[in-house]
């Protein structure tokens, strides 16, 4: 049987870093797919010295500039013809307002924008993976700020003043839409989930005042705690053939009206394929959804 593949953006530290350890332990060929590759040649070492007969690669990608997103779903296809598993895991909290180079608010644009293009440009090979394992999966790594976070188009490019705790929320809100509006649309064997991973010790917290950031380091988890829900999202048994689901490392898992509003979902999904000039797929219940 041939190894299973998995792509994980954000894979150099944190929660991206602990699910590829956990992957790769399981027999699942990893590539890292990060912006900083000092970091993600780092994080292949401190793998390969863990598990040293793990298969890992490395590419560079910038979710923050579509080209980026283009180059690097290129070198892929130059290497692999299908992909098992895709987890979007990468994710930043700037606490100032700054923009990608397509000109989107950066949260906007890193936490969603990206991962919303660089999903349908792996499509056709998460697609080609169905007939030789039965089935792919979509993974993506959502929050509970979400609950906070309303849908602002003017705020997509930039707003001021700026809040980054709305803009956070907000991305995350579009995260977890976009993962109900995918389930309506993947064709039969693709399947796509969300999960709250808890308050994780990361480095998305890394431009806090550092006594802010000790005293809420009180009350995170560690990376590896939420890397078990994304490998078993991404390879386990218990959740194969489910789709649009969300789950919740840290209870509770509440998911926001917003969120549940199919033709607020629809609008979204629509209006991202514009900005991100991509042409989306017709809304069809293909498979049941799961909103767990």
């Amino acid at each position: 049987m041939m190894k299973k593949i998995a792509l994980i953006t954000g894979a150099n530290s944190g929660i991206g870093l602990a699910t590829a350890l956990d992957l790769v332990r399981t027999g699942v060929t990893v590539c890292l797919a990060c912006r900083n590759m000092s970091k993600a040649e780092a994080a292949r070492q401190q793998i390969l010295q863990a598990v040293p007969t793990a298969t890992v690669e490395l590419y560079q990608l910038d979710l923050a500039s579509f080209d980026s997103i283009h180059q690097m779903v290129a070198a892929f296809k130059q290497n692999h013809k299908c992909l098992d598993v895709l987890i979007n895991n990468a994710g930043i909290a700037p606490l100032n307002q700054q923009f990608t180079q397509d000109g989107f608010e950066l949260q906007f644009g890193v936490n969603y924008l990206g991962a919303f293009l660089l999903t349908h440009l792996l499509l056709p090979l998460l697609e080609a993976a169905v007939p030789v394992s039965g089935e792919a999966r979509i993974i993506h790594v959502a929050s509970i700020a979400h609950m906070l976070g309303q849908l602002n188009e003017a705020s997509f490019c930039g707003k001021t003043p700026y809040s980054p705790a709305s803009a956070y929320a907000q991305s995350k809100l579009c995260n977890l839409m976009f993962n109900f509006a995918l389930a309506r649309r993947l064709p039969k064997g693709v399947t796509t989930q969300a999960f709250h991973p808890g308050g994780v010790d990361s480095e998305i917290w890394r431009d806090l005042p550092r006594l802010v950031y000790l005293l809420l380091r009180l009350f995170l988890i560690s990376p590896e705690r939420a890397g078990i829900m994304a490998v078993d999202l991404a390879v386990g048994s218990a959740h194969k053939g489910e789709t649009g689901g969300y789950y919740s490392v840290q209870w509770p898992r509440p998911i926001s009206r917003i969120a549940r509003d199919i033709q607020k979902q629809d609008w979204l999904y629509d209006k991202s394929c514009e900005l991100a000039g991509i042409d989306g797929i017709k809304a069809a219940m293909y498979q049941e959804m799961v909103l767990s």
